[in-house]
């Protein structure tokens, strides 16, 4: 594989967040545009959800500071770590040091890409789930990992429907490292304390590590219960967690993440961010002090908006013939299932963004085998994102395979 080859897999054309670049290409554009407020499901509106209170005062604090805030340690102001490695112990229910266990970085994307590049080495085996987070499949491969696909049979699970046979036997097969988001981007389901364990366990038998993604583990809705592997009795000698004030606390824009675990895993992660981005960006480190510190109330109220939002897009999807989605358990995700149509679903995508205003993630983002999926975001203004999904399922009613 030449350089040009490598980059053309990376592939932003359908990626969250992105137009396709696909402009020439004619659509079959049938019937008239259906008029409405645009949405963009392919990621968080964050101006429909407010921002943690106080988090911009901060963050002008931090400004006018000035060089003690912009030029930290390549792993975080210290005092910052301190505070957060306090929240994320009582949070977790894990044992985090401060000076040893934490990294700052520039979002959970950073924390991600720091934690495979500290991990992976050519001709790796890693596990990764199928359906999981859209990046995980392109990292691997960007660090010439070999994948190992585990399926998740998430329909009817009760918890996130991983396959824990072919999990094992993926470890025996001398797997490196096994990554995994939870709750589950993009379906939206979160592991249960037996698959946890599991998972745990047989990581430490076979010495494989373990990337665990808990960005969306403060939003967790009623009735759910959520297990933090780094908090069980068992767990291999190496893991990493990745968590940050983003989606959930609509921070997105201050790019905060934070990876903890191992020691000489961060110390690796610190190593790498040297080189790539020097540190979490400077004055956007002072946001952490709102983190774990909001309005009492707050947290809950935002859960309660976004399962009202959630609940109202899937009596619409529900009602439709032949689509479905499982009801999210954590974070602001639906993996929909669509029914047979006369065009593919990158076209039927473009299409309704051309007829409907609307944008979807397509579901082969996270897995080459869901050619009949899309992903949303659902994290909108509620009477728009409800809106969109009508306008969506009318378009699709011009397409479906008679």
């Amino acid at each position: 594989m030449n350089i040009a080859e490598k980059f053309e897999r990376l592939g932003v054309d359908n990626a969250p967040g992105q137009e396709s670049l696909q402009k020439n290409v004619a659509l079959d554009l049938r019937g008239e545009r259906l008029e409405g407020p645009a949405v963009d499901f392919s990621h968080g509106d964050v101006d429909a959800h407010e921002p943690t209170p106080g988090s911009f005062e901060v963050f002008s604090q931090g400004v006018q500071e000035g060089g003690a805030q912009a030029y930290t340690p390549y792993r975080g102001r210290k005092t910052i770590l301190a505070h957060v490695a306090e929240k994320l112990s009582a949070f977790t229910g894990a044992a985090i040091a401060p000076e040893r266990n934490v990294i700052l970085t520039p979002g959970t994307q950073g924390a991600l890409f720091l934690a495979m590049g500290a991990n992976i080495m050519p001709g790796d085996k890693v596990a990764i789930v199928e359906p999981d987070y859209f990046a995980n499949r392109k990292m691997v491969e960007f660090f010439g990992g070999e994948m190992v696909p585990v399926p998740m049979h998430y329909a009817q699970a009760e918890g996130a429907g991983l396959d824990l046979e072919a999990l094992e036997a993926a470890f025996q097969q001398g797997v490196k490292l096994f990554l995994f988001s939870n709750p589950n981007n993009p379906v939206g389901c979160i592991y249960s304390y037996d698959e946890i364990v599991s998972i745990a366990a047989m990581a430490k038998r076979y010495q494989v590590t373990l990337l665990v993604d808990e960005l969306y583990s403060r939003q967790v809705y009623p009735g759910i219960t959520y297990t933090h592997l780094c908090a069980q009795k068992e767990i291999p000698a190496n893991l990493v967690t990745i968590i940050g004030p983003s989606k959930t606390e609509s921070l997105s824009g201050y790019r905060l993440g934070v990876a903890f675990g191992t020691e000489a895993i961060i110390e690796r992660m610190e190593k790498l961010q040297a080189i790539m981005a020097l540190r979490c960006s400077g004055y956007n480190q002072a946001i952490f002090k709102t983190w774990f510190n909001e309005p009492e109330g707050w947290m809950d109220a935002r859960v309660a908006a976004h399962q009202a939002i959630r609940d109202a897009i899937l009596e619409k999807l529900n009602a439709a013939p032949g689509v479905s989605a499982r009801p999210t358990q954590g974070g602001s995700y639906l993996f929909v299932s669509i029914p047979e149509l006369e065009v593919s679903l990158h076209q039927f995508i473009r299409i309704v963004r051309e007829l409907a205003g609307v944008t979807v993630t397509p579901g082969t983002e996270f897995g080459p085998q869901f050619t009949h999926h899309f992903r949303i975001n659902f994290s909108q203004n509620k009477e728009n994102a409800v809106a969109a999904i009508e306008r969506l399922l009318a378009v699709m009613d011009r397409y479906r395979k008679k």
